[in-house]
């Protein structure tokens, strides 16, 4: 088990960030090109969640550098070097930042994980993968087209194109800060769109880095744009302000009703993605070994702090009591230490609000009447004295009513509720308010069509949990969000469709003469 507080920094030949007299590193924005000065500025402590030092401070933004940063990217959206590069070229681009992404992929796992916290094992997969986003849109640039329609009116030729929105917004969340960037930035670029992006107050240093990769691939100034600071000072102004046409926003339901409102008031579009809780079904036939790995992964995998954690686990009751006792033995083996030591197995919780919220709702089960099977309770963890880790924990006697089963935690939490038959399941499964995902873990092909056309949720994964790629779409039913993320239509969301017109008569009649 590790006991080094602070993981060895890997080499980079990305500009090393300056830092003051104790070490602290010191970001400020990236605006039009250029990496902003922190000097005289008020800053916002970033905190390491596994020693819960401070390791970096980031510039508190202001409705201010929001203007500048929003009119940067309208200024190169119509003029300057970005308008005039076609498709092709954009691709080119594209496949650069993704070189360059895949050379630094160890620097910025260790910057994220400096971050949030996340296991290394997880980060270094993350960022290697990363590249890929840029690599498929890179692909994708010049490959969206338009059509010729048979329209029913003579003399005419119809045909439709796709073009960019202008200034999109990004709004990030803690969890996962490069790869979500990088999952909305990609596309629009690609699109032909400029970007200002908006990441956590609590993870920002890994998006500016990301910046000194645009700089170096050759991204012209103002494209791309980076504002720092709370959501409340700068967040809102992004959203509000007049150059913005689109908002992809990824972060919980509040949050994304909020933007969703004051983008209506002025018919901004919106990407939202805003998590779930989302069930993960075990059928009696299933595979049981293969059934336990992903009921665990789905929910424990990055301390349960990610959108479509399986945190509803539903057993048909003729198995129910053998394979929570299953799970329970399998889940008391993890292992616990440092997130960069590549045996470690559980993170910790990324940010001190939010271990504050998993504690929360552990009396929020109990009282609600469910029984605690395992954990509960912050973790110790040799060599981490200060670290922000959680026990994962698990409840059972778990009735789909409670605001344990339908309140999003966030955190290493594990509701357990029987079901009867495929009714069931489908009737407690869609008994919620979130639609982003579900498990369904059966060897009966006919009952995982089934299942997978009755269960309301944007992604069904038939025994496998948690597999994703830039191919294929990604969003939620209700309250899970807005729009698809990745894939063609994820670039489709950051353009419109124009209808063009053209005539084909060599005389056209006048309107005033009767014929």
């Amino acid at each position: 088990m590790s006991t080094t507080l602070t993981p060895k920094a890997p080499k980079t030949t990305l500009p090393q960030t300056p830092a003051d007299a104790e070490g602290v590193r010191l970001y400020g924005m990236y605006i039009d090109g250029e990496f902003t000065a922190t000097d005289g500025r008020d800053m916002i402590d970033t905190v390491d969640p596994v020693s819960g030092e401070v390791w970096a401070r980031i510039t508190r933004g202001t409705a201010e550098d929001v203007d500048r940063a929003a009119n940067a990217a309208h200024r190169a959206f119509t003029e300057g070097e970005w308008p005039k590069l076609n498709p092709s070229q954009r691709g080119a681009l594209l496949r650069r930042i993704g070189d360059l992404v895949s050379e630094n992929a160890d620097w910025l796992a260790y910057i994220e994980q400096r971050d949030n916290g996340k296991l290394i094992a997880e980060l270094s997969m993350q960022m290697r993968y990363m590249a890929n986003y840029y690599y498929y849109y890179g692909g994708l640039a010049d490959k969206i087209e338009g059509s010729v329609i048979p329209t029913d009116k003579p003399g005419v030729l119809n045909y439709t194109k796709y073009e960019p929105l202008g200034v999109v917004a990004c709004i990030t969340p803690w969890n996962s800060p490069l790869p979500l960037a990088s999952m909305k930035i990609a596309p629009a670029l690609a699109a032909g769109n400029t970007v200002v992006l908006k990441p956590s107050e609590f993870t920002s240093a890994s998006l500016v880095e990301l910046m000194k990769i645009m700089e170096r691939a050759g991204v012209p100034k103002g494209v791309v744009n980076v504002i720092t600071g709370l959501g409340a000072e700068v967040g809102d102004a992004l959203v509000s302000h007049r150059h913005v046409e689109r908002i992809a926003f990824t972060g919980g339901p509040i949050a994304g009703q909020m933007i969703n409102e004051k983008a209506a008031k002025h018919m901004k579009r919106v990407t939202l993605e805003l998590g779930g809780k989302s069930p993960n079904i075990i059928f009696e036939d299933a595979d049981m070994d293969n059934a336990l790995k992903g009921a665990i992964a789905g929910i424990f995998a990055a301390s349960g702090q990610t959108c479509v954690a399986g945190s509803r686990l539903l057993v048909q009751e003729s198995i129910h009591d053998a394979f929570v006792e299953r799970l329970l033995e399998m889940v008391k083996q993890a292992k616990f230490g440092h997130p960069a030591d590549p045996d470690s197995q559980i993170a910790p919780i990324s940010t001190r609000p939010q271990f504050e919220k998993v504690k929360s709702y552990v009396e929020v089960a109990l009282a609600g009447g469910a029984k605690l099977a395992l954990g509960g309770k912050p973790a110790k963890v040799e060599g981490c004295p200060n670290g922000l880790f959680f026990e994962p924990t698990v409840f059972v006697d778990v009735d789909n009513s409670m605001r344990i089963a339908q309140e999003e935690v966030f955190g290493p939490i594990l509701s357990i509720i029987r079901f009867k038959d495929e009714d069931d399941a489908v009737r407690i499964a869609n008994d919620i308010e979130f639609g982003l995902a579900a498990g369904i873990w059966t060897q009966s092909i006919g009952r995982a069509i089934n299942m997978s056309n009755r269960v309301r949720a944007g992604t069904i994964w038939i025994n496998n949990y948690r597999s994703t790629s830039v191919t294929s779409p990604f969003g939620g039913f209700k309250m899970s969000g807005i729009g698809r993320e990745c894939g063609i239509a994820g670039m489709k969301e950051y353009m419109e469709v124009k209808s063009v017109w053209i005539s084909t008569e060599t005389n056209i009649p006048n309107p005033f003469v009767r014929r």
